[in-house]
């Protein structure tokens, strides 16, 4: 009997446990699923937290290569106005200076590898000035140039200006001249009226007229000068007296050492003496003076040849004879 009830308890309790063992079982399952399911999201927010990171950076790179490509751009203007010349480049010195700090910011920011999206909006509007620097320079430039053109163009025509001026000068200079020489060889005195005296002085200082060589202490000279055209004023007239051995008589005993003074035609020559006169215009005026070598007077014929202003303006000759016994 007992073995008998035993087993009917055995047999009894098994169906309870059962359903235990499914409730695990179930509880398990979902845990396992719940944890794949989790480990599903997870992996899944990673890999679209990871692609948001590659999108992020790859719109990073895409902004920073966009910017770059726009920086040197800008640098391509800048190169293209290299070709300025000294005296624009100085008249744009502190636009020059300023675009130069901007491109050393610019270009911070750009070779930064870890440069922020901040950074590179920076960077982008650091370009959009340095872009308006360009304009404004570009703009300058061609102000200057403008400026410049017109400068040239404006020398240009005084440069011709100042080419036709002297050859209109030089022509009135060589016109001036011709009648400035015109004029004094045309106001170049006439002389006229030429008198030669030669005088013998007596002991008691009174003077009389004579042609006896030996006799002659002195020749009076006299002559008149004119010009129409003379302007007033004192004028100096050489006087040369040439003996009857053809060398002109001069206060020096050595003729080689006497003054000269210059002809227009026949060079140098010594000269007797050299008179002033005073002139008055169209005024015809006597010039009287009296020579006497310092020795005796040769026989023969003296020429007297007047001079002024580099030309003969007239000559005479006077004949001094040889005495006779009782002359």
């Amino acid at each position: 009997m007992n073995t008998i009830n035993s087993g009917s308890t055995d047999s009894q309790n098994y169906p309870a446990q059962k359903p235990y063992k499914n409730i695990v079982i179930a509880v398990l399952a979902a845990c396992t699923l719940g944890l794949g399911t989790y480990a599903i999201v997870d992996k899944n927010k990673s890999t679209e937290k990871i692609q948001q990171q590659e999108t992020v950076i790859a719109k990073v790179s895409d902004e920073k290569t966009e910017i770059r490509k726009e920086f040197d751009a800008s640098l391509a203007r800048l190169d293209s106005m290299s070709s300025l010349n000294t005296g624009l480049e100085g008249k744009l010195t502190a636009s020059t200076a300023e675009i130069k700090k901007m491109k050393a910011d610019i270009r911070s920011i750009l070779n930064n590898k870890n440069a922020t999206a901040g950074q590179l909006s920076k960077a982008k509007k650091l370009i959009d000035e340095l872009n308006g620097k360009i304009t404004t320079m570009e703009a300058d430039i061609a102000k200057l140039k403008e400026e410049n053109k017109t400068l040239n163009e404006d020398k240009v025509v005084l440069t011709q200006d100042k080419e036709k001026l002297t050859q209109d000068l030089t022509a009135t200079t060589a016109v001036k001249q011709e009648l400035e020489k015109k004029v004094d060889v045309a106001s170049t005195l006439n002389a006229s009226n030429i008198v030669i005296t030669p005088i013998n002085v007596k002991g008691n200082g009174k003077e009389k007229i004579s042609t006896t060589a030996k006799r002659v202490d002195k020749l009076m000279i006299s002559f008149d000068v004119d010009n129409r055209i003379a302007q007033p004023g004192t004028t100096d007239i050489f006087v040369l007296v040439t003996g009857p051995d053809g060398k002109v008589i001069t206060t020096m005993a050595d003729s080689s050492s006497a003054a000269t003074f210059a002809t227009r035609e026949e060079g140098d020559k010594v000269f007797t003496a050299k008179v002033p006169v005073a002139l008055e215009t169209a005024k015809r005026k006597n010039v009287e003076f009296g020579f006497a070598p310092g020795n005796t007077f040769l026989q023969g014929n003296y020429k007297v040849q007047i001079y002024q202003n580099g030309f003969l303006i007239g000559e005479g000759t006077k004949e001094l004879k040889k005495g006779g016994l009782f002359s």
